[in-house]
């Protein structure tokens, strides 16, 4: 990451704006923190909030100029797109009913968009934005942020290489505990299913999970049999899933995933076994992928050591021994969508190295798999076609 694409082809940053993130928001620092941290983005305009007062306050408080502190996102696309100096990239970081509004306004601007997940909370507008994204040319990226670690694209490169033979299993949890007690969560929107959509623990991390698989796999899921609910007595939002899985050429899986799992922080976790191999990867300790060949011993990789691959290699920033996390992770996203932006406005053909962010096709095969899931669920645990 030591060479600044953005300033090579540009002479400049990339104008970012971003909606939504403002105060009390984990992924909206997250966000703005990542876009710093390769110094391939400025941040020139900001709406933080859908309260109008709320939102120029919070943008004055991180910096951003007043006449460039919007009361909302349609409003910043609108005056942004009529400006000399405008946003060309636009990050949106709203409660999840707002995403497909927000990035369909952006692409009818011109502008490119970074998008948190899920892209939409239903099946008719994610098929509507992916086209909107093919017609437009544009580049949209999804901050599926785990895919960004160098050990999570070792693991692609690994499997890409061969190196596992024929996958046959991949196993695919993530288990959080943040809703282990009755009651409410932080976040009141994610509670009602218009906003948050038909399912949180689905939308929320159970998305994660399923990019994942086919990230590091380069597998789809082809059929799904699931079991969707609740676990907390008294909850109506669902807060467990789990499936079986069959996988687009022919290989097993499993996955399941929870809120409520008393004690547990963040445990995101994947297996993948093939004819020659597994692969197994944890994200509370992500500078780790253990890599255990068939009848040979037990390997370590680590970013940046001995038998990293060039695609882990780009998501390195420091030598080898140097703890890289979350924010890092989340920055390569944002740093390859930065070099495909950049390539596509000066007429260049954008670095292979550069594209492998989750785009509006893996949005769009996320809200399917979460769709047929619920339908599967729905009918007594029934296989179903994603």
């Amino acid at each position: 990451m030591s060479d600044n694409t953005v300033l090579k082809l540009l002479g400049r940053r990339l104008r970012l704006a971003v909606i939504g993130g403002g105060p009390g928001s984990f992924i909206g620092a997250m966000h703005r923190q990542a876009a710093r941290l390769d110094d391939r983005y400025e941040l020139v305009a900001c709406a933080l909030s859908s309260d109008a007062q709320r939102s120029v306050s919070a943008g004055l408080g991180i910096g951003v100029p007043l006449e460039r502190c919007y009361p909302g996102g349609q409003a910043l696309m609108e005056a942004e797109a009529k400006r000399v100096d405008g946003a060309e990239v636009v990050a949106i970081m709203t409660p999840n009913d707002s995403h497909f509004s927000f990035a369909m306004l952006a692409l009818n601007h011109g502008m490119d968009v970074i998008c948190d997940k899920p892209m939409t909370n239903t099946l008719d507008e994610a098929q509507a934005l992916f086209q909107r994204v093919q017609d437009s040319g544009l580049v949209f990226c999804l901050t599926h942020n785990y895919t960004g670690y160098p050990m999570v694209r070792q693991a692609r490169a690994m499997v890409q290489d061969g190196q596992l033979g024929e996958i046959r299993l991949v196993q695919v949890e993530y288990v959080q505990g943040g809703r282990a007690k009755a009651g409410p969560g932080r976040r009141a929107w994610k509670e009602d299913p218009v906003r948050g959509g038909p399912s949180l623990v689905m939308g929320d991390i159970g998305t994660h999970a399923h990019n994942l698989l086919r990230f590091m796999t380069g597998l789809e899921v082809a059929q799904v049999a699931a079991d969707i609910g609740c676990i907390v007595p008294d909850r109506v939002t669902h807060d467990y899933a789990g499936a079986m899985l069959r996988l687009s050429n022919g290989a097993r899986g499993s996955f399941w995933v929870t809120q409520a799992a008393a004690g547990v922080e963040n445990g995101l976790r994947i297996r993948i076994s093939g004819s020659l191999g597994s692969l197994e990867w944890f994200q509370e300790h992500p500078q780790v992928l253990h890599f255990k060949p068939l009848e040979a011993p037990a390997q370590v990789r680590t970013p940046n050591g001995p038998g990293t691959l060039p695609l882990a290699a780009r998501a390195s920033r420091i030598v080898a021994g140097h703890p890289e996390g979350f924010h890092e992770a989340f920055a390569n996203l944002y740093t390859d969508a930065a070099d495909a932006i950049a390539a596509r406005r000066s007429g260049q053909v954008a670095d292979p190295m550069a594209l492998h962010f989750p785009n509006a096709g893996d949005g769009l095969q996320g809200i399917r798999f979460v769709t047929a899931a619920l339908a599967s669920s729905n009918h007594q645990g029934a296989w179903t076609a994603v």
